[in-house]
């Protein structure tokens, strides 16, 4: 899908299904910019210069292979052997440096707790959540979060999700009594917290456009001389806007809004994922430095910002300030070596239960 400047002047081009999320007014950072989103017309998404300093970062779906629940399940069997010191797998031996200092610096996820981690920096307040659920579950999930916990304390944050979890950064800090808030973890209302936090909408009309050329709506095209796909989603569009206004029981209506949570969301094992991390003991880690698992989030979220600085010399500072930290916690001390950016942070506690009263 082609970008542009809503004043005129391309941009470049972004795939679809991330532009698909967006609601108008959200920002993100595409072509060392910092862009909010105003529409979306004939497959060209408008935008302009963004007066905010927070973004989401995009998606390309080249990059995704989401993890399966079994996959998730082993993982996390394997990291709760290595918070026991086992490490006899070829594997695992071979991320054992990497797993011990996360052990140090802040602790190991396990099938039984939910690592939350928090720390502050210049940019905002970071909250990293690992459920390892698979990318497009944790996107669903950061989303839904988001959306709750700007509901009862209006926020602004920004995402960042992989396939093991995902960050969330806020302008205002995030307080860890309310993740014991059952509101917040719940299953009930998922439908419509979700739909609200997603632009189901446009999710919605994008899998409308193959729905309508399977059923004949829409010509394709002779041979040889095909429509592009900007003449197929405008065409698409007119249908799924007369259908929504005055034939809101449209079965093909239907069918898009079930393939959006089926396969945009995965609202299946969004709703298992979340019962299960209701009951699960969730571990309270505030860091000093960033931890091995929170970098790649961190990555993910500025790699695309412009900057004078580049990554590399970056993430060489990143990983001084941490190795110092890990240094300070294997001979002994308490690993609260900070780097200047980083505002110092309160002992690591755990939270006996996510059921428990705030």
């Amino acid at each position: 899908m082609q970008v542009s400047y809503l004043a005129g002047g391309k941009i470049g081009n972004i795939e679809e299904g991330f532009i698909a999320r967006l609601r108008k007014g959200d920002c993100f950072f595409f072509a060392g910019r910092l862009l909010e989103y105003i529409r979306t017309q004939d497959m060209t998404a408008y935008v302009k210069k963004a007066e905010k300093h927070k973004g989401a970062v995009p998606v390309w779906s080249g990059g995704k292979m989401p993890l399966s629940t079994e996959m998730a399940d082993a993982v996390l069997e394997l990291l709760g052997g290595a918070a026991q010191g086992d490490f006899f797998e070829p594997e695992m031996q071979a991320a054992q440096p990497m797993l011990r200092a996360q052990a140090r610096l802040s602790h190991l996820p396990t099938p039984k707790t939910l690592l939350v981690e928090q720390i502050g920096s210049r940019e905002g307040h970071h909250l990293y959540i690992y459920p390892f659920a698979g990318r497009y579950v944790n996107m669903g999930l950061a989303s839904l979060f988001a959306w709750r916990l700007a509901r009862g304390a209006p926020n602004t944050f920004s995402l960042s999700v992989n396939d093991y979890g995902f960050e969330l950064l806020s302008a205002l800090p995030i307080d860890a009594a309310t993740l014991l808030d059952k509101r917040l973890l719940t299953a009930e209302n998922l439908l419509a917290d979700v739909l609200q936090s997603l632009n189901s909408g446009e999710l919605a009309q994008r899998r409308f456009r193959e729905i309508a050329r399977v059923a004949g709506l829409v010509f394709t095209g002779y041979p040889g001389a095909p429509k592009s796909t900007r003449q197929l989603q405008a065409s698409s569009s007119l249908f799924f806007e007369v259908f929504r206004k005055h034939d809101a029981g449209n079965r093909l209506l239907g069918q898009a809004q079930s393939e959006v949570l089926s396969q945009e969301l995965d609202i299946a094992r969004l709703t298992t994922t979340l019962k299960r991390m209701a009951k699960l003991r969730i571990d309270f880690v505030p860091l000093a430095v960033p931890s091995p698992f929170s970098l790649p989030l961190m990555v993910e979220r500025f790699r695309e910002k412009l900057s004078t600085e580049k990554l590399k010399d970056r993430l060489e500072r990143i990983l001084k300030d941490m190795a110092q930290a890990d240094d300070a916690a294997a001979s002994g001390g308490d690993g609260a070596t900070t780097s200047a950016k980083v505002r110092p942070a309160s002992r690591a506690r755990r939270i006996p239960s996510a059921k428990a009263p705030a």
